[in-house]
Parts: C-alpha cells; structure tokens; sequence
C-alpha cells in the first residue's frame, strides 16, 4: 500500500503514477515550491531580478563569449534480484510497498547485512568505466530527512570509496539545428569516484486523489543498491554530457551491471552547472539539475540552464548556488531548494557494517571475467570487417545486437553485406515487434544464408527483402521460403534472351525511338522483360543482354 504524506504546497514537478491506493498511513512534511528568479543573498528571497532568456536570445553573439563548466552524477541500479541490505525483492511494478521489510524499513533492531552480489556487479561497473578498485571501503551513515528515506539516514560511501581516479575515453560531437552529429571525435573524461549505496523510496505526486495536499511514498525502492559515478567537471557542452551519458549507459548495460533503463527509474541522472567568461581560471556559481527523466530531457535542461545563467550574468544579475528541476512540460528550470553552502550531511561510518575488503585476486576474477567492451568491439568491427564508424556504432549499440551481427557476418562470407542487411530491414523489423536481436525470429545463420543467395544471383535484393519479412513472420529459412513462393530467380541467359525477344518483337515502334537516340526508353524495356519473368529476371543478366540486343 501507498504511504501518504501531507504537503502543504505542491509539489512543481509531479511524477506520473496510476496505481490504485488501498488505505493508507499518514505522515507530515513540508515543502516549498520554488520559482526561477533570483535569489537575493540580503533578504533571503527570491525577485525579478534577472529576465530568463528567451530561445532566440540563445542565439545571440554574447554566448560565444561564455564558457560552460558541466560535471554529472549517475545513479544506476544495479542488476541484484534482492535489495544491498536485506533479502526484499527488487523487482520493479509490485505492488507499492509490497516489498519492504524491518531492515529497509528502518525498524529499531534491525540489522543491515551486505549483498554480495552487488559488490560483484559494483566491481564490473567500475573495471568497464576504467576506474581503480580500492581493497578497502567503507559504509558511512548520510544524514539528512525525506519523508521517503525511512530510517532518517542513507547508507552510503564518503571518504573511502569502492573505486576511484578512473579515466574513460568516449566518442562526442556537437549536433546541427536536425539534431545531426556535426563531427565526432574522441575525448577523455576524468571519473572521481564510483561507490555503492542504498536507493531511497519514491513520493507519487499524480495520479492520485488530493495530491495537491499530499504526496504518496512506495518504498518498494528503498534499499535497492546503487552505484554512484561522479565526474570531475570535464564537459564544455551538453552534447557532451549526452553523449557521455549513453556511453555509460551502454557500457553497464553491455557487462550486465545494470539495466539502465531510465523509464523504470534504475539509472538517474544529476547535472551541476556553471558558466564563466572564456580564459577565467575560477568556476562560476553552480546549479544542480534534477528531474532528469530521460538522456534527452538532461541535454535539454542544460541548454536551457546554460541560457539562464549567461541571460542572468549578461544583465547585471547574479547566480545563488542552489538545485533546481526540469519541467519537461514547460521547458525550462525551475528552483527546488536554496543550495549555497554544501549541505551538512554529518558523515560518519556505518557501526552496523565492517570495512568492506576485496583482493587482488577477486578483482582480476571480476575483470577476466568481462566481455570485450562496447568501444573496443567497434574498433575492432572498423578494422576486421571494414566498416564504418556510423555502421559500426549502430551494430555495437547493444551487446546482444553485435553477437548477433559477428555470426551472421562469419557465416555469410560478406560482412559489409550482413551489416547493410541487419541495418536497413532486421532493425526495422526488431523495433515493430518491439524485441530485441538476441529474441529475433531470423536466426543470424539464417540471415548470413538469405546475403549468400543474393550474392550468388539466384534472387534479387528486391525479392530478398521479401523473404526476410516471412523469415521474420515464420522463422523458417531462406530456402524453404524461396521454394514455398517460387521465387527463385531466373538467370539461365538463354531463357532471358527468348522474353527480351518476345518484347522486342513486341514493341517495334519503341525499339526504333530507342535506336533514333531516345535511351530514356532502356528503362521501360527492363521493365517489360522483368514483367515477362514475373520478377524472376536476374536484373544485372537483363541489363547486360538487353543493351546488347537493342544496339541490333
């Protein structure tokens, strides 16, 4: 059941939800809705003091003169079937509060005892992310109150991390006004630190009754293990910061760390935002952003913020250190809480919890144990198999799509072909469907079997792309949908002689058009030959003895 928590305004980014409420408890709490002025140090209030700019004032001359400073925080879920500190499910879509216990509940008594498992898949995540695992970690206790973090306090890692000073190379470029990459190119992004600790619940704030006086906490979440990742503030744009994003996304994907899967909630994200005149040495005031719901959302609301802040700057106002949410809705940011001093969280380390210890010889077990990564296989396919960047990128987008693509490039002797083939008719088919490759009805022998056939003339690609939307349908092979539909493709040149014959014969006064000089009318003779053959026609066979035919 949902927990109900009054408030006593609303809450300015509501998230969705549409469970039916059995009954429920009640807890007080408060909250204050912000705006997007100005906050003014002398009275502790916001005011008009700054216009935010509008979407053409983007444009304007007076950016280029600003340089942005971006540093992010992903939280990923990791990919346990129980919470870090209990046996609880952490299954997503129970029903709320469904799966909680004394432990993350927070009852007097209870005790937290570490899962295993989620310090193995925490040191996957940060061996892929090229971060240092350090032998010894410890739990601290971070306190702060929300009426979704039931014990008053976050299990989580201060001073002594997991991991650590990791440096990650990723591929980045800006886009045109379509959203097109401009130019990529590679660059390398400094990780502080990646620890593990607990998630809190979640408040509901639509969706249900009175959610203007309450809000609604499901604490099926509370508990489930996070890996934290913190960046140093190495990115200059928001393209940047994108792109970043869906490389790690990616990669925790790709090793099994995590889902990632930003609908369900099990990776969020956190930008911190500041500006600075070009060849300032000090950072400007920074902003966190909140409410990032989706990759796009967050380069989004770092455009807008970017705007914001230099728009504040430009007109003689000033900036308040202070987090601030995005409104999808409205397009712009909006101020949560006054943030101008680092909040006191009072760290100090878990008693309930011992250092955490790994070894040497766990950590090369964790990374002999990881496939090969997402970058390094693109190269890779570049190299071995000649292909594009964009074409390899897109075959490493996911690590069950490029399995798919090696076998099927192995098996069919043309790897450029099998790309060409998964890019432009499986792709589609998948995403109709809705599945992923590793799920996919056309087995990738069987699509390696349908590029040799077209290889070796014996159908066309028109009648290929035929066949592999019934492969697709039945999941039979190329050759017995071939022979079902009769479609195999006519290429005995004696054969094809007699119908261009026939057609010549039957169009003299085309034929002499074409001979006076009008070679427009090539096409419609292949036309009229492949007609003859029902499609069956070996086009290029037609084309060459056509000509030869026609010149008389």
């Amino acid at each position: 059941m949902l927990l109900k928590s009054r408030r006593e305004e609303p809450v300015p980014i509501p998230v969705g939800c549409d469970r039916d409420h059995p009954q429920i408890t009640q807890i007080t709490h408060q909250k204050r809705v912000g705006t997007s002025e100005v906050f003014d140090r002398r009275t502790s209030k916001y005011s008009h003091q700054a216009k935010v700019p509008s979407t053409k004032d983007k444009a304007r001359s007076t950016m280029t003169e600003w340089e942005t400073i971006i540093g992010l925080e992903i939280h990923a879920q990791l990919s346990t079937e129980s919470k870090i500190f209990c046996g609880c499910s952490t299954r997503f879509g129970d029903e709320p509060n469904a799966n909680t216990c004394p432990v993350c509940l927070g009852l007097p008594g209870a005790l937290p005892v570490l899962n295993k498992r989620a310090v193995e898949l925490g040191a996957r995540a940060a061996l892929a992310l090229g971060l240092q695992i350090n032998n010894c970690s410890i739990f601290a206790r971070k306190n702060y109150f929300y009426p979704d973090l039931p014990k008053g306090y976050q299990i989580s890692q201060y001073d002594q991390p997991f991991s650590a000073n990791g440096e990650l190379e990723i591929m980045t470029a800006e886009r045109d006004q379509a959203g097109h990459p401009v130019q990529w190119r590679s660059k390398k992004i400094r990780i502080t630190r990646l620890h593990l600790e607990e998630d809190a619940g979640k408040n509901v704030h639509e969706g249900l009754p009175d959610v203007d006086r309450f809000s609604y906490i499901d604490l099926n979440r509370a508990g489930t293990p996070l890996a934290e990742i913190v960046t140093e503030p190495e990115f200059r744009s928001s393209w940047e910061a994108y792109d970043y994003v869906n490389h790690v996304r990616r990669t925790l994907q790709w090793v099994g760390a995590s889902e990632a899967d930003m609908e369900k909630g099990n990776l969020r994200c956190e930008a911190n935002v500041s500006v600075r005149r070009k060849g300032d040495q000090t950072f400007g005031t920074k902003v966190e952003l909140k409410n990032l719901n989706s990759v796009r959302f967050m380069q989004r609301a770092i455009e807008y913020e970017i705007t914001r802040q230099v728009g504040v700057l430009e007109s003689g106002g000033r900036l308040v250190q202070e987090t601030r949410l995005w409104d999808d809705r409205a397009m712009e940011t909006r101020t949560m809480r006054s943030k101008e001093e680092a909040h006191d969280y009072r760290y100090f380390p878990e008693p309930d919890l011992p250092p955490l210890i790994v070894s040497d010889q766990f950590i090369e077990h964790v990374r002999s144990s990881l496939p090969e990564l997402p970058e390094a296989r693109r190269k890779r396919f570049m190299d071995q198999y000649g292909l594009s960047f964009a074409d390899a990128s897109q075959l490493t987008a996911e690590r069950a799509l490029a399995d798919y693509y090696e076998r099927a490039a192995e098996a069919s002797g043309n790897p450029k072909a099998a790309a060409n083939w998964i890019r432009s008719e499986l792709l589609r088919e998948l995403e109709t469907a809705g599945i992923s490759a590793d799920a996919s009805p056309v087995k990738p022998e069987n699509l390696a079997a349908l590029v040799r056939l077209i290889d070796e003339g014996k159908i066309s690609g028109k009648q290929g792309k035929e066949v592999l939307v019934d492969m697709f349908g039945t999941g039979d092979s190329p050759t017995a949908i071939i022979k079902k539909r009769g479609l195999v493709q006519l290429s005995d040149t004696g054969e094809i002689d007699r119908l261009i014959d026939e057609v010549i014969a039957g169009n003299q006064a085309q034929l002499a058009q074409y001979r006076s000089g009008k070679e427009a009318l090539f096409g419609f003779f292949v036309g009229q030959v492949l007609k003859a053959s029902k499609g069956k026609a070996n086009p290029k066979i037609v084309n060459d003895r056509l000509r030869e035919k026609l010149r008389g």
